[in-house]
């Protein structure tokens, strides 16, 4: 794809066409599994995103704060799970019953006092928010062991919460060679943690796993009833890197210019240098990752150091070295973080520009 003439850089840009054959494809996928999909929109942030995924078959959708659900809840979202263990005061209980009159919501926990504090704060209307417990898979996060799932649970029903679930996060999934180890891992914790609450008489409806790395791995004999992939979307270096998707499946780059270039010597390598620092790219780097992101259309490039609005990008001896004022696409290692760095996203089918859409839910942090 050649960035549009119009687009000043650096600027995030969406190719709506991948973006659409990626949500279809994961839909497909996923259904195909007997799963249900509720995917995490803490990675795009927008609600014209969400409305394609539900659009293609999603459940519902998974935030990861009680900001991001109100964003959600306020376009129309009838369904959200806050996958994370929220610790409930009076101010954010007033928030959950204002948001439970305009949708289901489920809120994650993993511990006997967030329970007894929720309760507490949401008063009479502690029976309007179901409670989904989080259980530790080997990311070693948030999340309780298995065998303690029981304990939270009657300290949570005790309190008068509903607890209708339980979820696992496989982070550990992020890195060469674990997808696989993880969501066995996961399988195995969901199914002990289901057991024995199922057992002790909770009615476990909802078995929430699942991970970019490992959605279209899960199956349906593996403990979970549904997954909650977030990065699917878009893709990015870490994924490429992981073999999780190919340069096709890239929906985000973010076009950049080349703004100095250097020949190189025996001593300093051959370089350009791009208008794309940190300020859009994000700073992470897995210890694993062979650079702070990836040049979509020069996969031999290695982008070796971020400043705020620049990124060093080493070029290898064989190939051309661009051009001052050349444009190219950088893949941000992890997207999320770029799409919480901009205001609006430019949005490209079959090259051109075709609409602007706001991160409407970026910076709702709490």
């Amino acid at each position: 794809m050649t960035i549009p003439a119009e687009i000043d850089t650096p600027e995030i840009i969406i190719d709506r066409d991948v973006l659409q054959r990626n949500i279809d494809r994961m839909a497909t996928a996923v259904e195909a599994k007997g799963l249900h999909l509720r995917p995490h929109v803490k990675t795009h942030k927008v609600p014209e995103i969400a409305e394609m995924q539900l659009a293609a078959g999603a459940v519902g959708l998974t935030v990861a704060t009680l900001g991001e659900a109100e964003v959600f809840a306020e376009h129309g979202a009838k369904d959200i799970f806050i996958a994370y263990p929220l610790w409930v005061g009076p101010r954010q209980a007033e928030r959950l019953r204002r948001l439970a009159a305009k949708a289901r919501i489920a809120v994650g926990l993993d511990s006997r006092e967030a329970a007894e504090t929720m309760a507490a704060s949401l008063g009479d209307a502690v029976g309007e928010i179901e409670v989904v417990l989080e259980i530790d898979s080997g990311h070693h996060r948030s999340g309780i062991a298995p065998d303690v799932a029981v304990d939270v649970a009657h300290a949570a029903a005790r309190a008068g919460l509903r607890v209708t679930g339980i979820f696992t996060f496989p982070g550990h999934s992020y890195a060469p060679g674990m997808p696989l180890k993880a969501m066995d891992e996961e399988r195995l914790a969901l199914g002990e943690a289901a057991g024995m609450l199922t057992a002790a008489g909770f009615p476990i409806t909802h078995r929430s796993g699942g991970s970019t790395p490992t959605a279209t791995l899960t199956a349906g004999n593996s403990g979970a009833t549904e997954v909650r992939p977030g990065v699917y979307v878009f893709g990015d270096a870490q994924q490429l890197e992981l073999g999780r998707c190919a340069a096709e499946d890239i929906a985000l780059t973010i076009a950049a210019t080349v703004v100095s270039r250097h020949e190189g010597t025996d001593l300093i390598p051959r370089r350009v240098i791009l208008d794309s620092g940190s300020k859009i790219l994000g700073g992470d780097r897995p210890g694993w990752a062979t650079g702070f992101g990836r040049l979509l259309d020069f996969p031999d490039a290695r982008i070796t150091a971020l400043s705020e609005h620049h990124a060093t990008v080493v070029w290898p001896e064989e190939a051309m070295l661009p051009a001052l004022g050349d444009r190219l696409r950088v893949v941000p290692n992890h997207v999320c973080i770029a799409m919480n760095l901009v205001d609006d996203v430019t949005v490209v089918s079959g090259g051109s520009i075709v609409d602007r859409w706001h991160v409407a839910a970026r910076g709702r942090n709490k």
